[in-house]
């Protein structure tokens, strides 16, 4: 197919943009030159097109010269605007339409943002890139709310960066008819992600701290152990604790910081405890 997203239609190339139905949906016009209203359609489709980057073709039938193509598709007025998908009509409408109506008929086969934000998601996640994917699928979930492909994409993603709290606040709002094989999965990874994260130092230092509650070093050692398994906001907890009582403890504030600096962009722990600190620096 060429780069271009207007096609005038003719018998050498209908099949080749039926099969093009097949990657991204083809808008087929039948209009005519002697129609004010198909000349009209015609611009308003050729402007929108034009500007879907690529996500809709405009095929234009010229029924004054396929008079045959259009009995073919069973044309009985013009204009007549068929959308193709798969190669088979599974949209359209006879006549004009205002320019509200048009956009609302077309922006059912164009990409909705959150679904563009997922697919760079889905690129990043490719490559191990879990860092720079976590403020897509965030941003795509606080535009689609009650989808559940966003959400396991986003909790396994909070997995995989030691988000364990978050991925496991994501996993219960994900309704019982949406718990296929891809939510047992992650939910799986969650629980032996959990499980690893229980280190023997770490349930030592626990320990220890359940008798010396007051203890600032080892709040501080044991929140060192939280984020070397990524138990992230249970460190800042800890340390924030500390901090409350002596900014200039030991390195707490540094590792409070370096914490805060490793979660990635968008993250609600990360917001959440940048506020606490500032509320107590300043």
């Amino acid at each position: 197919m060429s780069t271009s997203v207007i096609f005038d239609v003719n018998i050498d190339n209908v099949r080749e943009l039926l099969t093009a139905s097949q990657q991204q949906p083809v808008v087929f016009l039948f209009w005519s030159a002697q129609s004010q209203e198909s000349l009209q359609l015609d611009q308003q489709l050729s402007q929108r097109i034009g500007k879907a980057n690529g996500q809709l073709l405009l095929a234009r039938v010229n029924c004054d010269e396929q008079q045959q193509m259009a009995m073919q598709f069973g044309i009985q007025a013009l204009p007549t605007t068929l959308i193709i998908k798969d190669g088979q009509p599974v949209d359209g409408f006879a006549g004009p339409l205002n320019d509200a109506e048009l956009d609302d008929k077309l922006a059912a086969y164009l990409p909705k943002p959150e679904d563009e934000l997922v697919q760079q998601a889905l690129a990043l996640l490719s490559e191990a890139k879990q860092q720079d994917a976590f403020p897509l699928l965030s941003e795509a979930l606080q535009l689609a709310p009650e989808r559940p492909d966003i959400k396991l994409l986003l909790a396994d993603c909070a997995v995989e960066l030691g988000q364990l709290e978050q991925a496991e606040a994501l996993l219960a709002t994900v309704l019982l008819q949406d718990q296929n094989a891809d939510f047992k999965a992650v939910q799986s990874k969650l629980t032996l992600t959990k499980e690893a994260a229980d280190t023997p130092e770490i349930q030592a230092l626990e320990s220890a701290l359940a008798k010396a509650p007051d203890d600032m070093q080892l709040k501080e050692q044991l929140a060192v152990q939280y984020q070397q398994v990524k138990r992230s906001a249970e460190a800042l907890e800890l340390l924030y604790g500390i901090l409350q009582q002596d900014l200039n403890f030991s390195e707490s504030k540094k590792l409070y910081l370096d914490i805060l600096a490793a979660l990635p962009k968008g993250d609600a722990i990360a917001s959440q405890y940048r506020r606490k600190l500032y509320s107590l620096l300043y």
